[in-house]
């Protein structure tokens, strides 16, 4: 059996870079992916936002730790592993006592998608295009 798990979503806070005692590391990111969509009889736009818990191993934890940070956009690729007390996704009780839940997975694959400032990665130069042909000899016709 086997099962994969793709989110694509943005850091909710900085990495948290630990070592098991053998020294090995591993990095805990927080994502968060949102949906959005209006309700068909009031019209009213709502907004929910899944939270999940993302353990990175080894040379792929101390890269995450040195060049992620929060709000940055991130592509996660692992597995899913159920909380052993539910079955499921990892639930407390928040702050404001309304319940939440997170769910874990396991990276074998996390791609940066946004720069160091948090900008889409290749979103300033889809916007501005191809420079332009700087004399006659250059135009494609």
């Amino acid at each position: 059996m086997y099962h994969r798990v793709i989110i694509a979503g943005r850091l909710g806070a900085d990495p948290e870079m630990r070592y098991t005692p053998d020294g090995t590391p591993v990095t805990t990111l927080r994502v968060a992916t949102d949906e959005s969509y209006s309700d068909r009889e009031s019209g009213e736009r709502h907004k929910r936002t899944i939270w999940w818990r993302v353990t990175v191993w080894r040379k792929q934890a101390e890269t995450c730790n040195q060049y992620l940070t929060k709000g940055q956009a991130v592509l996660v690729e692992g597995t899913l592993v159920a909380d052993p007390n539910t079955s499921g996704p990892r639930i407390w009780s928040g702050q404001d006592g309304k319940p939440r839940a997170s769910f874990e997975v396991t990276a074998q694959v996390v791609r940066f998608l946004s720069g160091r400032g948090g900008e889409a990665a290749g979103a300033a130069a889809a916007e501005a295009g191809p420079e332009p042909p700087q004399n006659e000899d250059e135009m494609p016709f």
